[in-house]
């Protein structure tokens, strides 16, 4: 080898050297790599292509002697099939006399400059591929030799350490942009209460990390799940949609309680395909919130921005990190709104037990003393008139005082809180069958140890409910009421003969079960209603204690 030709690879190693310790791009470490590349092996086209993480293409092709009209007739960058193909999958030096007499070439594209002799060398660290140079059309119509295989392996060496060392610092800005929005959620927990900013922060942050078109949190509602909070493109419309949750993608996941990647929606039997036209959207990636082992929503995202549109594990992984802070929100704003309604119910009862004291103890004594004044009245006067405008009074009044008796009873039965459920539920029973004339049957198998005051006034307010709406709806003639603990539980049953209904979750419940559910949501509990038409209605209840 000549003195100068030797000086030359020299200092191209030398330049590649510094260019990667200086503060330049990547990409321009690299052109000059593959331009020194070029120089000092005497190749008329150089190429430098990097490999993506995924390992399945190139996702940066970097070129050296075809200028720019040629590259606009060449068209797209190549995907990596033929020669270039055979070095990705065998990272090994590869030289060929002619390209076009290997049987692995596929040949080029229209408009593409002749080549023939070519060098290939992987650009790899550690056992590491990160991508490839490629040199064609060595001057003089020879050979690539070995010394230059020797000079482009160095140079090659030299580029990997700029693309892992790109890599890292990718990684480490990745890493601390995500460390920082999950502080800044953290934050936001502790300082903010209203859900609806909470988990607008939690997508919007996700979106920007792992580069989607679109991500939302999904929360069920009945038989619905419905969009709570949303971020990308055009997803303003979309807050607050509703979809059935059993035939939707969402559903499923909420169901089954664990993260699921989508590569195709088209492909998957369980997206609901209407919702993914709507959206737009070709991949999904699903996320369960979940408090407690409990799922209680579903975090989406759809469509990686970029030429592939699926997610990645570390997508999945992310995701789920954001989803625990999501979860957290909703399960707060939920403890804060039972709290509020805990607060209002106890003040409602305080001030009923109140009320139904003043009427019995004040009202009503004052309407006993009426009743004996007119009875010394009637005594003292002679006349026809006196007794007749008397006995009216009297009459008035009596029942005045049966109707503020009853008043007291349904503010707040005296026997809850002297005797317990049993005793107010059976007195309550009686004075049902008597107005209405509708036959109750009331078994209570709750032992001698009395329930909590709380879950009494609960299931006393239920029961209570729940005839008030047999008498308005049902037209029942028999109702049946069952009181059982079991397992920790106090569970109630009330079951009537009437004309049922179709439950009907597009509507709801009505205020008198949407009142019950909410009591029964203090205490954790559950609330199943069976019914049809013709076929009664049946309301379970159990409370655990």
């Amino acid at each position: 080898m000549r003195a100068t030709e030797q000086s030359d690879r020299l200092r191209a190693l030398v330049e590649t050297g510094i260019a990667i310790s200086s503060e330049l791009s990547l990409g321009m470490v690299l052109e000059r790599i593959t331009e020194a590349a070029a120089r000092v092996t005497g190749a008329r086209y150089a190429a430098l292509g990097v490999i993506d993480p995924s390992g399945m293409g190139l996702e940066r092709f970097i070129t050296h002697g075809i200028d720019a009209d040629t590259q606009t007739q060449i068209g797209d960058l190549p995907r990596g099939r033929g020669i270039l193909g055979v070095l990705i999958r065998d990272a090994r030096p590869l030289r060929l006399h002619d390209l076009a007499e290997d049987p692995r070439s596929v040949g080029f594209p229209p408009g593409h400059p002749p080549m023939r002799s070519f060098l290939g060398v992987p650009i790899s660290l550690r056992s590491v591929a990160y991508g490839n140079l490629y040199l064609t059309e060595k001057e003089g119509g020879v050979d690539f030799t070995e010394a230059d295989e020797e000079i482009v392996t160095l140079l090659a060496a030299q580029a990997a350490v700029a693309i892992e060392n790109a890599r890292l610092y990718e990684s480490a800005t990745a890493w601390s942009r995500q460390l920082e929005s999950l502080n800044e959620i953290g934050s936001a927990l502790v300082g903010e209460l209203e859900l609806k900013p909470l988990l607008g922060l939690v997508v919007r942050r996700l979106r920007e990390l792992i580069g989607a078109r679109l991500v939302a949190i999904a929360l069920p509602v009945g038989a619905d799940m419905r969009i709570e909070a949303a971020d990308g493109e055009g997803m303003e419309s979309f807050a607050g949609l509703t979809f059935p949750r059993r035939e939707s993608k969402s559903g499923r996941v909420l169901e089954r309680a664990r993260s699921e990647r989508v590569d195709s929606l088209l492909e998957d039997p369980e997206a609901h395909q209407d919702v993914a036209r709507r959206l737009g959207a070709s991949t999904g990636l699903y996320v369960p919130l979940v408090v407690r082992g409990e799922p209680i929503g579903v975090l989406v995202a759809h469509d990686r921005i970029g030429p592939d549109t699926r997610f990645s594990s570390a997508d999945v992984r992310l995701a789920e990190q954001f989803a625990l802070r999501a979860a957290s929100a909703v399960d707060i704003s939920n403890r804060v709104a039972r709290d509020a309604l805990s607060r209002v119910v106890a003040g409602q009862e305080v001030e009923r037990r109140r009320l139904a004291r003043e009427l019995h103890d004040e009202t009503g004594q004052a309407l006993t003393s009426i009743l004996l004044g007119l009875r010394g009245v009637e005594d003292a006067g002679d006349p026809e008139r006196t007794r007749e405008a008397a006995a009216a009074l009297r009459e008035l009044v009596v029942a005045t005082l049966q109707d503020v008796r009853r008043l007291a009873v349904q503010l707040r039965p005296k026997a809850l809180d002297d005797f317990g459920l049993t005793a107010a539920l059976e007195r309550l029973v009686q004075s049902y069958s008597e107005t209405t004339g509708i036959e109750v049957q009331l078994q209570a198998r709750l032992g001698q140890e009395r329930l909590p005051p709380d879950v009494e006034t609960t299931l006393y307010r239920i029961v209570q409910e729940a005839l008030t709406n047999v008498v308005k709806h049902a037209e029942a003639h028999k109702v049946s009421i069952l009181l059982a603990r079991r397992d920790g539980s106090a569970m109630a049953v009330i079951e009537d003969d009437g004309r049922g209904f179709e439950p009907d979750a597009s509507r709801g419940d009505g205020i008198g079960l949407l009142g019950m559910r909410e009591r029964v949501a203090l205490h954790d509990g559950r609330l199943t209603v069976e019914s049809g038409l013709g076929g009664g209605t049946t309301i379970a209840i159990e409370v655990p204690l």
